[in-house]
C-alpha cells in the first residue's frame, strides 16, 4: 500500500481537535463520520525529542519538548550546538571576505561541533474511525525524514523542502494508542551527498526540524490522491485532474466534482461527473472540464477564492484555487496577468535565513505575525510580489498570500554560484522526483505565479533535463526562470541582480557614484546571460544593514565610503533608506524589467550575517522609520524618479531636473506635478515648478523642468510631488539631497 501522492492544499473541515499533547487521546465516535467522508487529524502541536548517532536506534528516552511545526532549537530544554554546521561553501566563503584563513578549507562538504547526526520526535494519538488507508502527511522537514509507527519502520522520504507521505495502514492500532515516532536529520550532513540539502554560501546555520504542519488522513477505497486545478479563462473554466488509487478490491465509482465559492461555500455552475472502473491497487488519473458563469478573476487587488469539492464515494476532498492565468511575453518583455501587462512591485524573502535568527521564535509559525507580514505591510508598501528566496515557507504562507493577494516566485532553495562542484554529486533523479514534489505542493496556489529552479547558479541539468521534465506537470503553465542559465522555454523570463554598490568589495581606482545613474538607461547589469526576453530584478542595492545599524561584511566598504567608519546607525539607517529608494525608482522608471524586487524584506540579523533585512523590531514587525519613510514612496503605482543625483548645484545657475514618471494602473493617471526645493530643515520652499500631469494607463511620461537655484547656500531637498487627487495613497514623493554653493572667482564651486 505504498505510493500515496496527495500534495495539494486540503481545506477539508477539522473533525478532530486537541492534538497539541504526547499521547493525547483523539478519538470520536465513528457515527461522527458518515462514510465517504476523509478525516483529517491534526498533529500538531508539542512533541516529545531525543537525539541519536546511528539512523536505526531510537533513544530510550526523551526528554526534552519540542513545538511542531517549528525548528529543534526552539526545543526545551534546549540542546547544546544545534544548528551548528558549516558547509564548505560558507566556509570558502569567509575565506574570500578574509575572515577565516586559506587553512581553513581541508575539502570536506561540512562540519558540525554536533556529537550527533539524528533527531528524533515522538507522541502518540488514537484513530477517531476505522478507514481503508491511513496516510501521515509531513508537509516539510529537514534534513531527510523517517518514520515508524508502533515499532514498525514505515518509509523514508529525502526531500528537505517537499511534502513526505507514509502509508501507516499496515501499522495502525484503530482500536488503541498509536506510538508515531519521526527521526530527522541533525544537520545537512546526515543526508548522502547526492540529495540537495539546499546550498547557501552566506548561511552560517542550518536548522532541523519539522517546520510545517503534520496531519493524518483517513479514507475509505477509492483515496483522492491528488487534484489540480488549472483555470481556462477563455471559457471561463476549470480543468480539474484528478489522481485516484484503490487500495482495495475492484470497484466502480462516480467522481464528481462541484464548484463552490470559497467564502459562502456558495455552488457556481453545473457538477461534472465521471463513471470510473478501479481494479485492485490501480491508480488512473481523471481529467474533467467545470464550467464557472461569470467567473470572477483572481488579482493580488481582487484575491477572489473558489474551492473544488471532489467525491469518490469513498473519500472527498476540497480543493482551494483562484481563476487566475499568469505568463510573460517575451516580445513585449511584459508579465501579464489575466491576458493584461502587469508590473510587479516587492521584495525577495530569505526565510531560512531568518530561521537561524535567535529572533525568529516561533513567529514564522504565528498565523497573526505572518498575516501583518504577508497582507498588512506589502499593502502599505504599496507591494503586490515577492520571491521566495533559497528556501521554501510552510504552507499556511501561501494558503494567507492567496487570500491577502500577492503574485510569488518560488524558488527552489539551490544556490551554488561559483561552488558549480555540487552539481557532480547530486542525482538527476532526485532532483526530479523533488522537483515534482515541489510543483505537486503548490500548484493550486493562485499566489504561485512563477517557478524558480535556483538563485545565481548555472547548471546544465536544471535547464536541459530537470525543468523539462517536470514542467508540463503543471497544467497552468506557470512560467520558469532558473538562476543565470539562459531561459528554457521561449517565454520564460531571466533573472537580475544589477548590485550597482557591490564595486566598493574592489580596490579600483574609481568606483559606482549615484550621480552615474543620469545617463544609464535601466538595461541589465549582472551576471545573468544576455537574453531578449523578460527580465526580473530581484536582488539589487547592496546596502544592508544589521538592525543595531552596523553594515554586515559586504556593505561594510558601502558606508564606509558615503558616511565614514565612525558614523551613528541612525546616519547608516537614513542613508540606506534614501539610496535604496533611488535605486528603486531608477529600476522602476525605465521600464526595462517587468518585476522589481529589492532583497531583502526578511532575513537573518547575527555575527558573520552577509545581508538583512529592515526591521528595528522583527518580532513585532515593525519596520525600520527611515527604509518605510522612503520606500513607501518609491513603490506605489504612480512612479516618480528625479533623475539628478549631483550632490551640489551653483547659486544663481540654470539647472535642468528631468523627471521621469510611470503608471502601473489600468487608468489613466490625471494631475499635476510639482517639483520643488525646501531648506533641508524645513521650511518655506524656495523655488516651486508646477505641469500638469497625464500618463497613460500602464505608460509612462517624462518632463523637463528649468530649475532656476536660488542665491541662499546651504543644505536643500529637492523634491518631485506627482499628485492623482483620486487615489488615496496620493501623492508620489521622489527627493534628493542637494546643497547650493556659490561660484568662485574662476567660475567654479566653492
Amino acid at each position: 500500500m505504498d505510493g500515496f501522492k496527495t500534495t495539494r492544499r486540503e481545506f477539508t473541515k477539522t473533525l478532530v481537535g486537541g492534538a497539541g499533547l504526547q499521547f493525547t487521546s483523539l478519538a470520536l465516535s465513528a457515527e461522527a463520520h458518515p462514510a465517504g467522508q476523509r478525516i483529517v487529524v491534526p498533529l500538531d502541536g508539542e512533541w516529545s525529542i531525543d537525539d541519536g548517532v546511528e539512523p536505526e536506534v531510537i533513544p530510550t528516552s526523551f526528554g526534552h519538548t519540542v513545538p511542531v511545526p517549528g525548528l529543534v532549537h526552539s526545543a526545551n530544554p534546549p540542546f547544546a550546538d544545534v544548528d551548528q554546521y558549516q558547509t564548505r561553501e560558507n566556509i570558502l566563503t569567509m575565506i574570500e571576505l578574509k575572515v577565516y584563513p586559506p587553512s581553513e578549507d581541508t575539502g570536506i562538504l561540512g562540519r558540525t561541533p554536533q556529537k550527533r547526526n539524528y533527531f528524533w520526535y515522538r507522541r502518540g494519538f488514537r484513530g477517531p474511525a476505522k478507514k481503508h488507508v491511513a496516510i501521515l502527511n509531513i508537509n516539510k522537514a529537514q534534513f531527510g525524514t523517517a518514520v515508524w509507527l508502533n515499532g514498525k519502520k514505515v518509509g523514508e522520504h529525502l526531500g528537505c523542502f517537499t511534502c513526505g507521505h507514509f502509508n501507516l495502514t499496515e501499522a495502525m492500532n484503530w482500536e488503541g494508542e498509536n506510538d508515531l515516532l519521526v527521526r530527522v536529520g541533525a544537520h545537512p550532513g546526515a543526508l548522502p551527498e547526492w540529495v540537495p540539502a539546499g546550498t547557501d554560501c552566506q548561511k552560517p546555520l542550518w536548522t532541523p526540524g519539522i517546520y510545517d504542519r503534520v496531519s493524518l488522513d483517513l479514507c475509505d477505497n477509492p483515496v483522492i490522491e491528488s487534484v489540480q486545478a488549472a483555470p481556462r479563462l477563455r471559457t471561463s473554466s476549470v480543468l480539474v485532474q484528478t489522481e485516484l488509487h484503490n487500495y482495495g478490491p475492484d470497484t466502480t465509482v462516480e467522481v464528481v466534482q462541484q464548484i463552490k465559492t470559497w467564502k459562502g461555500s456558495q455552488p457556481v455552475g453545473e457538477p461534472a461527473s465521471q463513471r470510473v472502473h478501479l481494479a485492485q491497487g490501480e491508480a488512473k488519473s481523471i481529467t474533467q472540464t467545470l464550467h464557472i458563469p461569470g467567473a470572477v478573476l483572481w488579482t493580488p487587488e481582487n484575491p477572489f477564492l473558489y474551492v473544488v469539492e471532489t467525491s469518490t464515494g469513498g473519500d472527498s476532498v476540497s480543493t482551494r484555487f483562484g481563476m487566475r492565468e499568469f505568463r510573460f511575453d517575451t516580445v513585449t518583455r511584459r508579465a501579464m496577468l489575466n491576458g493584461k501587462p502587469y508590473f510587479m512591485r516587492g521584495a525577495s524573502i530569505t526565510l531560512h535565513r531568518f530561521f537561524g535568527d535567535p529572533l525568529s521564535r516561533q513567529h514564522p509559525w504565528e498565523e497573526a505575525w505572518v498575516r501583518k507580514f504577508l497582507g498588512e505591510i506589502p499593502k502599505s508598501m504599496h507591494w503586490n510580489s515577492f520571491r521566495i528566496c533559497i528556501g521554501p515557507a510552510p504552507q499556511m504562507w501561501f494558503d494567507i498570500a492567496d487570500e491577502v493577494g500577492l503574485l510569488l516566485q518560488y524558488e527552489y532553495a539551490i544556490w551554488t554560484g561559483e561552488f558549480a562542484w555540487r552539481h557532480d554529486l547530486w542525482k538527476t533523479d532526485e532532483l526530479i522526483q523533488e522537483f515534482t514534489e515541489f510543483l505537486h505542493d503548490n500548484w493550486n496556489h493562485p499566489s504561485v505565479a512563477i517557478w524558480n529552479a535556483s538563485n545565481e547558479t548555472t547548471c546544465d541539468a536544471l535547464r536541459e533535463k530537470v525543468i523539462p521534465a517536470v514542467r508540463n506537470l503543471d497544467l497552468s503553465s506557470r512560467p520558469w526562470t532558473n538562476g543565470y542559465n539562459v531561459p528554457q522555454g521561449p517565454d520564460d523570463p531571466y533573472d537580475d541582480h544589477p548590485y550597482l554598490l557591490w564595486d566598493y568589495m574592489d580596490d579600483i581606482p574609481r568606483h559606482f557614484q549615484m550621480s552615474d545613474l543620469e545617463s544609464m538607461d535601466g538595461r541589465k547589469q549582472s551576471d545573468s546571460p544576455p537574453s531578449g526576453h523578460a527580465g526580473i530584478i530581484n536582488e539589487y542595492d547592496w546596502l544592508w544593514l544589521n538592525r543595531d545599524g552596523t553594515p554586515t561584511y559586504y556593505s561594510k566598504p558601502v558606508f564606509d565610503h558615503f558616511v565614514g567608519r565612525d558614523a551613528t546607525p541612525e546616519l547608516r539607517f537614513e542613508l540606506c533608506g534614501y539610496l535604496l529608494a533611488g535605486f528603486t525608482e531608477f529600476w522602476r522608471a525605465h521600464r526595462q524589467y517587468a518585476a522589481v524586487m529589492y532583497l531583502a524584506y526578511l532575513d537573518g540579523s547575527f555575527p558573520n550575517a552577509s545581508t538583512s533585512d529592515n526591521f528595528s523590531d522583527v518580532e513585532n514587525l515593525v519596520l525600520e522609520p527611515h527604509f518605510e519613510y522612503y520606500m513607501k514612496e518609491a513603490f506605489k503605482p504612480l512612479g516618480v524618479y528625479v533623475n539628478f543625483f549631483h550632490p551640489e548645484l551653483e547659486a544663481g545657475a540654470k539647472q535642468r531636473v528631468r523627471v521621469m514618471t510611470i503608471n502601473d494602473e489600468y487608468d489613466t493617471a490625471k494631475g499635476n506635478l510639482v517639483l520643488a526645493l525646501t531648506p533641508a530643515q524645513g521650511g518655506v520652499e524656495v523655488a516651486r515648478l508646477e505641469s500638469p500631469l497625464a500618463i497613460p494607463a500602464l505608460g509612462q511620461m517624462t518632463y523637463d523642468f528649468i530649475l532656476e537655484v536660488p542665491a541662499n547656500p546651504g543644505e536643500y531637498l529637492l523634491t518631485a510631488s506627482a499628485y492623482w487627487p483620486s487615489k488615496k495613497w496620493s501623492p508620489t514623493v521622489s527627493r534628493r539631497k542637494v546643497a547650493i554653493v556659490q561660484p568662485n572667482k574662476q567660475g567654479e564651486k566653492s
